[in-house]
C-alpha cells in the first residue's frame, strides 16, 4: 500500500541539501496527512461541532496547528510578520482541559472553513520556504531555528492522532470513511491472556541532548530505578476480556472505582467503553467512520480510570494484585522486545505509523519476543504520573508543553497506537494525559511488588517560576515592600469603577488575587502557563507549594495555604488565562483597569500592545505600566526597542518619551513614580531594580 505517513528524519548527516529536501518531504506528508484527517468530516458544517463537551469544535484544531508554527516563529524572532493575527490568537491554546483553556463559543467568531483552508495554505508556502533558507548546521540542535520548524511538525502530529480521536467521538452520521484509512477487516473470538515472566533490573531512563532524533522536552535528563521481577500479561486487553468486567456488573460497583473514577462515572454516565454501542442485548464497536460487529480480540478502548477499576476487579476475582504497569517496568517489556529507538524503522512489524491499519486489530496479531503489542495497535496506560527528570529543561520555544502536567494528575501512555507517527512512535517518547481523557489507548495489566512514588503536595521545581513565587509571595528583602502588592496600591489610587481589572503579565498571580479584594472580576494573564498554573493552583487546590535555591543544588522547600494570604472568599473572583500580550483574543474588553507589571520590555514587539490597549480599557478605564526598561535583544529585536538607543540623529530616545507618543493620542499621563522590587536568586544573591511606574487615564475622543 502507498504510505500515508513517513518515519521521522534524523538530526545528524553531512549533506545539509539531502536534510533540507529529507525534512521538506517529511514537513509536506505532515501537513497534507493531518488535512487528509479532517476529510472525514462529513460537510464544513460539521467542524463547528463539538465531540466532547469540554474540547473546542474542530475549527479550532483545523487552525490550531498552523498557528503554532507561526507563533512559536514569531515569539523566536525567526521571522518578523503575522499573516493573520485573528488567527494566530483564537487558535493559539486550548487543547488539554486546563484550567486556563476557554472553551466557551460565545468567547469566539468562528472564521469559515475555507478561510482556515486558505490560511493553511499560506503557512505551508512559509514553512516550506524556511526550510529552504534557515540556516541549518548539522547536527541539528535544540538551539538551531530548524528545531522550531521540527517542533512544528512533530506537534502536528500530536494533532493528527488526538484529531482522529474527536472524530471518532463524533455522532456517526456526521462522518464518512476516506480511503486512504482502511479498517482491519479481521477478527475472531479474544484469545485467553496469561502472564509472562520478567526478570527486574536496573532501568535508566531519559535520553542525551546528542541523541540523533527529536525529542520534547522531558523526554532528555536521567532516571534510575531497580526494577523487581514481575509478571506482564502477554496480551493487551481485549474486548472480550473486558465483557467480563462489564457483564459482571463492573461499572455499577463502586469498590472497583476510585474517587476520581467515581466522579468520572457520574459525569459520564459511562455503563461499558465509550466505543462501544448497546444494542439491546448485543454490543456493537464504533471505528473512526463505522459501527462494526463487535471485535473480541481487538484491544479494548478505555481511559485510565476504567483501566484501573478493571485490574480491581480482575483481582479481587483472582485473588492477585493486578495493576496497571509503571514507567520503569514498561521500560523493561520494551528492552525484553528487542525493540530501537525507532521500532521496526525499515519494515514495520507492528500496528503503527498507519502502516498496515487506520484502526486496532486482533491483540495477538504481532509478537514482540512472546509479548504481544509492545508498540502499535493502541496506546497502554501506565500508572506513573508523568514528572521531570533529573537535569529537566523547558525549552523557550515552548515551555508549556510539560511543565503544566506535572501535577501528579496526568498519566503516562506508553507504547504507542496506529495512528501514531513521528517522535510518538520513539522509545523515548513521554506522553501524559489526564486519566479520564480517551485516546487510541487501552491496557495491559501487571502483577508487581513496585510502588509509584508521589507526594501530597507538589512543589514547583522549575527555578525561574520558583524565583517568582518568592518574588510575590514570599518574605520581603532590604526593606524593599512586594512588588505585586505596592503595583496593587498606586493603581487602585486612580479607579474608581471598580468592575473589571486585568492583571497582564501576572506572572504567579499575586496581584490578580490582590485586584480582587476590591473588584469584582479579575482576569490574570500570562504568556506562560508554567507562571499561571500557580495561581490556579492557589485557587483550585488551596495552596501554591515551590522550593527556594539557597545555594548550588540545595534549596529550602515553602508552602503558602490561600488561607494565610487571606485570598479565600474572594478566589471566585479571579480566573487565570494563557495570552500574548501583543495578541490577546477579542473577549479580553471592557476593563476598568489593565496593569500590565514589567512586560513591555519583555514583548517581541511592544507597540502591538500599545497601539490598541484603549480598546479593552472601559471610557475613563486606568492603565498602569511598570518597568525597568532592561532592553535587550534576546526579548525584543532592537528595532522593536521603545527607548534605550539612539536614533539616526544621534539623539537619545527614552521609553517613556515614546510612551508618550504612541499612548498620549488615546490616553492622558496622570503620574508617574519610581517603585523598588527584588528578586531572591538564592540566600545570597539577589536582583534589586527599579520600576518605573505610570499611571494613563483613557480620554474619550
Amino acid at each position: 500500500m502507498s504510505r500515508l505517513s513517513l518515519y521521522p528524519v534524523t538530526l545528524d548527516g553531512t549533506d545539509e541539501h539531502k536534510k533540507r529536501q529529507e525534512i521538506r518531504e517529511y514537513f509536506r506528508n505532515t501537513f497534507s496527512l493531518f488535512e487528509k484527517v479532517f476529510e472525514v468530516l462529513i460537510n464544513d458544517e460539521v467542524f463547528y461541532n463539538k465531540s466532547e463537551i469540554t474540547r473546542h469544535p474542530m475549527i479550532f484544531y483545523f487552525g490550531h496547528t498552523a498557528t503554532f508554527f507561526i507563533n512559536k516563529l514569531i515569539n523566536m524572532k525567526i521571522i518578523k510578520q503575522r499573516i493573520n493575527p485573528e488567527f494566530e490568537s483564537i487558535f493559539a491554546v486550548g487543547v488539554d482541559e486546563m484550567a486556563w483553556d476557554d472553551t466557551q463559543s460565545a468567547n469566539y467568531m468562528w472564521p469559515k472553513v475555507g478561510e482556515v483552508r486558505e490560511y493553511r495554505n499560506r503557512v505551508r508556502e512559509i514553512v516550506d520556504e524556511l526550510i529552504s533558507t534557515l540556516p541549518m548546521p548539522l547536527p541539528i540542535t535544540d538551539n538551531s531555528p530548524m528545531w522550531i520548524i521540527l517542533m512544528g511538525i512533530e506537534h502536528e502530529r500530536i494533532h493528527v492522532e488526538t484529531s482522529l480521536v474527536l472524530h471518532r467521538q463524533m455522532p456517526i452520521e456526521f462522518v464518512k470513511d476516506v480511503k486512504e484509512f482502511n479498517l482491519c477487516s479481521h477478527s475472531a473470538q479474544a484469545p485467553q491472556n496469561s502472564m509472562i515472566e520478567l526478570r527486574g533490573k536496573s532501568v535508566l531512563l531519559g535520553k542525551e541532548k546528542s541523541h540523533n532524533l527529536y525529542g520534547w522536552d522531558n523526554e532528555y535528563g536521567k532516571y534510575e530505578e531497580s526494577v523487581e521481577d514481575f509478571k506482564a500479561s502477554k496480551f493487551l486487553v481485549s474486548n472480550g476480556e473486558f465483557m467480563e468486567f462489564v457483564q459482571e456488573g463492573g461499572y455499577t460497583n463502586d469498590e472497583f472505582w476510585d474517587e476520581e473514577g467515581k466522579k468520572f462515572l457520574e459525569i459520564s454516565g459511562a455503563k461499558y467503553p465509550t466505543f462501544w454501542i448497546k444494542d439491546e442485548d448485543t454490543y456493537m464497536y464504533r471505528t473512526l467512520s463505522k459501527i462494526i460487529e463487535m471485535p473480541y480480540n481487538w484491544p479494548v478502548d478505555v481511559n485510565a480510570l476504567e483501566a484501573e477499576a478493571f485490574c480491581r476487579y480482575k483481582s479481587k476475582k483472582d485473588g492477585v494484585k493486578y495493576s496497571l504497569p509503571s514507567e520503569a517496568e514498561y521500560r523493561v517489556i520494551y528492552d525484553y522486545a528487542k525493540l530501537e529507538d525507532i521500532p521496526d524503522f525499515h519494515e514495520s512489524r507492528a500496528n503503527l505509523n498507519f502502516y498496515h491499519y487506520s484502526s486496532s486489530c486482533p491483540v495477538d496479531e504481532f509478537s514482540f519476543n512472546g509479548i504481544y503489542d509492545v508498540v502499535g495497535n493502541v496506546w497502554q496506560w501506565s500508572r506513573t504520573p508523568i514528572f521531570g527528570f533529573e537535569g529537566f529543561v523547558v525549552h523557550e520555544a515552548y515551555d508549556d508543553f510539560s511543565t503544566p502536567t506535572f501535577d501528579n494528575k496526568h498519566a503516562l501512555i506508553l507504547g504507542s497506537s496506529w495512528a501514531s507517527s513521528g517522535n510518538l512512535i520513539m522509545k523515548y517518547s513521554r506522553y501524559a494525559f489526564r486519566r479520564h481523557f480517551y485516546q487510541n489507548a487501552g491496557f495491559r495489566y501487571v502483577i508487581s511488588n513496585s510502588k509509584i512514588k508521589t507526594q501530597s503536595d507538589v512543589y514547583e521545581s522549575d527555578e525561574l517560576v520558583s524565583q517568582y513565587c518568592e518574588f510575590q509571595y514570599g518574605d520581603d528583602s532590604f526593606g524593599v515592600k512586594n512588588f505585586a502588592l505596592e503595583s496593587v496600591k498606586i493603581a487602585t489610587k486612580f479607579v474608581k469603577n471598580r468592575t473589571k481589572a486585568l492583571d497582564l503579565g501576572c506572572a504567579t498571580g499575586r496581584a490578580t488575587f490582590e485586584l480582587a479584594r476590591t473588584f469584582d472580576e479579575v482576569e490574570g494573564v500570562d504568556f506562560s502557563a508554567r507562571f499561571i498554573g500557580v495561581g490556579v493552583k492557589l485557587k483550585n487546590d488551596d495552596y501554591i507549594a515551590y522550593r527556594v535555591k539557597t545555594e548550588g543544588d540545595l534549596s529550602v522547600d515553602k508552602k503558602i495555604s490561600i488561607e494565610e494570604l487571606g485570598y479565600e472568599n474572594i478566589r471566585d473572583r479571579v480566573s487565570f488565562w494563557q495570552g500574548d500580550a501583543c495578541n490577546l483574543k477579542p473577549n479580553f474588553n471592557s476593563y476598568n483597569l489593565i496593569l500590565a507589571k514589567n512586560i513591555i520590555d519583555r514583548l517581541y514587539n511592544p507597540k502591538l500592545f500599545l497601539g490598541n490597549v484603549h480598546e479593552r480599557l472601559e471610557s475613563g478605564g486606568i492603565l498602569v505600566l511598570t518597568s525597568p526598561y532592561t532592553w535587550q535583544e534576546s526579548s525584543t529585536k532592537r528595532e522593536f526597542w521603545l527607548g534605550g538607543y539612539k536614533d539616526e540623529n544621534g539623539t537619545e530616545v527614552k521609553t517613556m518619551d515614546t510612551l508618550k507618543s504612541i499612548l498620549g493620542k488615546n490616553f492622558e499621563l496622570l503620574h508617574v513614580e519610581d517603585l523598588e522590587f527584588v528578586i531572591k536568586e538564592t540566600a545570597r544573591k539577589f536582583q534589586h531594580s527599579i520600576a518605573e511606574v505610570s499611571v494613563w487615564r483613557k480620554i474619550d475622543l
